[in-house]
């Protein structure tokens, strides 16, 4: 990383900025001159202390969504602020190569031209992969590079890649021969048309509606009634289960009934897992085709009868045999009902169904035989990293949903029946040899010797990513120097599946020291009804768009205003509008600044040399720098960034600049005093919002500073010394003082910018006595002079302050108007007790949404009081 000299630069004259900020002609070149200059790249060597995330690799055949936004987004800000804080940060790039993902587009372009990857053969479509890898893969990284992640693109990985492979070869080999790696049969999501086990993550499960149907097993006194969801599969069943302690089959365990449709006859066993409160309390047991069926088959020596092929067909012998699954279900009923074994029908039932997330097929509970990972040691270290206090979770609430996820695991299938991945490093001889080849081992060679077809699921190369990438199983400078990893910034989604892979293979391969020190999770993105977002709704967002229209600054503080540890957050297009005017408005007053001589560098003055409005704004922004880092380091993100544009927005811009307007106008050593102060808040602020809008602060900095980039300048520090309780105190009565001057103006039909002539009585001996100039200027008084008729008066915080409005209204024009807001206020009440009034809504938005909402009515009630009392108050 390139060190910034800090001395300060030569004064200068100032630098002219265009009127209006322009992100999208900016922000290219600016990111291109961050990445050519290295800031972004991490020296193992400097002897500084190391901050280091990796990435939550993207697929190699994504495009970024609002997810990535909001990851990236949070990940870049912790990255910035510790580089500013002197840490040698590493934020490490990488893609993951998404097995599934990928080989079904590839084989939907071989498809396109008439031809299946079996056309090509194993060798030929892998190397296809690679091709469009090259072509076609990594869309996203160049979409990082426009959202500003100021990743180290210099240590870029690719979990297929040479060293990463090597990676999982070497793991794979210590796995397997401490016996922790195994192949056996159990039940595993099947995708009939990927033709391939699935992970639970690669499975979406969706409610929707389908049918119950309850079939009578056996007749007379020993008959039970099953209900199912798939009526199919009753052609497997080898038992009927029900509970031990219910009463009402206690006298049939042990019995036998006939199996309808197949003349085959099956036990009926007693099972805790059965629930008695559910249908009938008897269920059908059809271990092939159910885990938890599987499980109580293991139990009680049931069969295993496979009904279902892997294409998802009847393979059973009878008049259901080659008949795919979903025309076996009502046939099956059909021949049900002929028989008179049909006792109840439910339509429409409501469940959860499991589809493949790669094509949206349906998923299947198949018995098959799969590699798994025995997961009992390597979850309990797991869990006590987190118990024993080595890995921190944000918000500590997750801790919980985490146990419950290490404490309960079952082991982990980790083959696939893919040609695009990991090949299993697994050699099958010909007299029934089984070899595990490792990393730097050879094959065995010799007639009859084949290496297992299977791939590796997608999630065992991304469980090594934390020090895969820093070069493990060698002992490499990255290694000794950024693992652990710092922090690991991810949605809760993705708390089992991910991260608690890594912390389980970093633990086993690191020698018991974990991938990072804190795992901070935040929430998804929802629609600003708080709904989540799908395709199906049609309420999805684009990121390029918005960083089309409004600029990667405006995008990156929509996200990251909205993020809190562990909860969603619901956004929409008139947040990132408002996120851009954040970005104007900030622009606007760096112009002031640079307009008027802002100076950076030099010492502040002493305080007894300053004005109350430069302690106020000083003491003001010692608050900021203490409360911000609290914030970010809690991961508070939403609240820092909410506090900055407060900050920003509120006291710099509306109050301060407007204040300093004074001295700056009258000139002197007042005024060189205020261009100090003004150009040490702004760098200041520049400084603390760096980290989430770096585009617009970097423009604006380099302006006001003169010096070569913000990205290495020193992070703000606190200085206890400028808090002054006394300029806060009279500074927030000076505001008391102009917003109520500017509601009486407005209660009087006072346009905004319109001047009228005012008399203050009472300023002398108050602490109010030095600011007449800025109460007057704030509030667009003007000196009362000849012919001065008082038309009104506002007694406020022992002041009293008259106004002569008797030739600035236009009384029909003001009455006119007033409706028209009246009206205005009338409508948004309506709008607001809707929504109120609507159950779905307040039962499904987020609590920071309703109250939104409550707040708007609030409002609106106060206007429309304020309104009616304003036409009661005009003449005539």
């Amino acid at each position: 990383m390139r060190e910034v000299t800090t001395t300060t630069p030569p004064q200068r004259p100032p630098t002219e900025l265009p009127t209006q900020y322009q992100p999208v002609a900016v922000e290219g070149p600016l990111y291109e001159r961050w990445a050519k200059a290295g800031y972004f790249e991490a020296d193992p060597a400097s002897g500084r202390p190391t901050y280091t995330i990796v990435i939550p690799p993207p697929n190699v055949t994504g495009s970024l969504h609002m997810g990535h936004a909001l990851d990236h987004t949070l990940i870049d800000a912790l990255i910035r602020r510790r580089r500013m804080q002197g840490y040698e940060a590493l934020w490490l790039p990488g893609m993951d190569h998404a097995g599934i993902a990928t080989q079904n587009v590839v084989e939907r372009e071989l498809a396109r031209q008439g031809l299946s990857r079996h056309d090509l053969g194993r060798e030929a479509f892998v190397a296809r992969v690679w091709e469009w890898k090259a072509a076609s893969g990594g869309t996203i990284l160049n979409q990082m590079r426009r959202l500003g992640d100021s990743v180290d693109w210099s240590r870029e990985r690719f979990t297929m890649d040479e060293g990463l492979s090597r990676a999982v070869l070497t793991i794979f080999k210590r796995l397997y021969d401490d016996g922790l790696i195994y192949q056996a049969e159990r039940i595993i999501n099947w995708c009939p048309r990927c033709m391939t086990a699935l992970s639970d993550i690669e499975v979406d499960h969706r409610e929707l509606d389908g049918e119950l149907t309850s079939i009578r097993y056996g007749d007379g006194d020993g008959a039970v009634v099953v209900a199912t969801t798939r009526p199919e599969t009753m052609l497997g069943d080898t038992a009927v289960a029900v509970h031990p302690e219910d009463g009402r089959y206690a006298h049939l365990v042990g019995t036998e009934v006939e199996l309808p449709l197949t003349g085959r006859r099956i036990p009926i066993v007693a099972d805790p897992h059965v629930d008695p409160e559910f249908g009938t309390g008897a269920v059908k047991v059809t271990p092939a085709h159910d885990p938890n069926d599987f499980e109580i088959g293991q139990r009680h020596g049931l069969a295993a009868i496979t009904v279902l092929d892997e294409r998802g067909t009847i393979t059973a012998h009878g008049p259901f045999q080659g008949l795919d699954r979903f025309e076996a279900r009502p046939a099956v009923v059909a021949a049900l009902r002929a028989l008179g074994r049909v006792v109840a029908e439910q339509r429409p039932y409501r469940h959860a169904v499991g589809h493949c997330s790669r094509c949206d097929t349906v998923v299947e509970p198949r018995l098959s035989v799969q590699w798994f990972v025995r997961v009992e040691q390597l979850a309990q270290a797991a869990g006590d990293a987190v118990r024993e206090g080595r890995v921190q979770i944000h918000p500590p609430a997750s801790a919980k949903r985490y146990f419950d996820w290490v404490d309960n695991m079952r082991d982990w299938c980790i083959s696939r029946q893919l040609w695009w991945g990991h090949r299993i490093p697994i050699w099958y001889g010909p007299n029934g040899e089984v070899v595990c080849v490792g990393a730097d081992e050879e094959p065995p060679t010799g007639e009859g010797w084949r290496q297992d077809p299977d791939v590796l699921d997608t999630w065992f190369s991304s469980a090594l990513w934390p020090f895969s990438t820093l070069g493990w199983p060698s002992d490499t400078a990255d290694l000794r120097a950024f693992y652990p990893t710092s922090a690991l910034v991810t949605g809760y989604d993705i708390l089992f599946f991910w991260v608690v892979r890594m912390m389980m293979f970093g633990l086993y391969a690191m020698d018991g020291i974990p991938p990072f020190e804190t795992v901070a999770l935040h929430g998804l993105i929802r629609d600003s009804h708080g709904r989540k977002m799908s395709k199906s709704r049609g309420n999805t967002v684009d990121p390029l768009e918005w960083l089309d229209r409004y600029g990667a600054d405006a995008l990156r503080f929509t996200v990251a205003r909205g993020a809190s540890p562990g909860g969603d957050q619901a956004i929409s297009e008139e947040w990132a509008a408002g996120s851009r005017n954040f970005c104007n408005k900030l622009w606007n007053a760096a112009r002031f600044a640079l307009l008027n001589g802002a100076t950076t560098g030099a010492a502040l003055p002493d305080p007894a040399e300053l004005s109350a409005a430069d302690r106020w704004i000083l003491s003001r922004l010692q608050q900021a720098i203490t409360d911000v880092d609290g914030h970010l380091d809690g991961y508070e993100f939403g609240k820092a960034t909410e506090l900055l544009h407060h900050v920003v927005w509120d006291d710099f811009c509306d109050w301060y600049v407007e204040l300093a307007k004074t001295p700056l106008a009258t000139g002197g050593e007042a005024a060189e005093r205020t261009r100090a102060v003004l150009g040490h808040v702004l760098d200041t602020l520049l400084r603390l919002l760096h980290p989430v809008v770096p585009f617009v602060t970097e423009t604006l900095w380099t302006a006001l500073t003169g010096e070569e980039t913000l990205m290495l300048a020193a992070w703000p520090v606190a200085d206890p010394a400028r808090n002054d309780p006394a300029a806060e105190a009279a500074l927030a009565e000076l505001q008391r003082v102009v917003t109520e001057v500017r509601r009486f103006r407005s209660d009087q039909g006072l346009r905004p910018g319109q001047r009228v002539a005012a008399r203050l009585s009472g300023v002398a001996g108050t602490a109010l006595a030095g600011f007449e100039p800025q109460i007057r200027a704030l509030g667009r008084l003007t000196e009362d002079g000849a012919g001065f008729t008082p038309t009104a008066s506002l007694p406020v915080a022992g002041l009293v302050v008259e106004v002569d409005t008797s030739v600035a209204i236009d009384v029909a024009a003001e009455r006119a108007r007033l409706g028209r807001d009246l009206a205005a206020a009338q409508r948004e009440t309506q709008q607001a007790e809707a929504k109120l009034g609507n159950g779905a809504f307040t039962g499904k938005a987020p609590a920071a949404v309703v109250d939104r909402m409550r707040a708007r009515l609030a409002v609106a009630e106060a206007d429309i009081a304020r309104i009616t009392a304003q036409l009661s108050a005009l003449p005539g």
